[in-house]
């Protein structure tokens, strides 16, 4: 696996379990929390609602869906 593949999935594993301590998080918080381009953001949060991880309750608010998860 490529070096900016691993840190694309190290992000978004981050993303889910920071979602999922918070509850409900922004675009922005997630933004500020792991200091990259609200683009990348985005895309990653795009992952996640593609495999039913995350949802999106309204513009910009996103929270983590009761599909069961195993997280290594």
């Amino acid at each position: 696996m490529s070096p900016s593949t691993n840190r694309m999935l190290n992000r978004v594993k981050s993303m889910y379990l920071f979602i999922k301590r918070k509850g409900t998080v922004t675009t922005r918080e997630l933004v500020e929390e792991f200091g990259t381009t609200q683009r990348t953001i985005q895309r990653d949060l795009n992952v996640l609602a593609y495999n039913n991880l995350v949802t999106s309750p309204s513009r910009g608010l996103w929270q983590t869906t009761s599909k069961k998860v195993k997280v290594s």
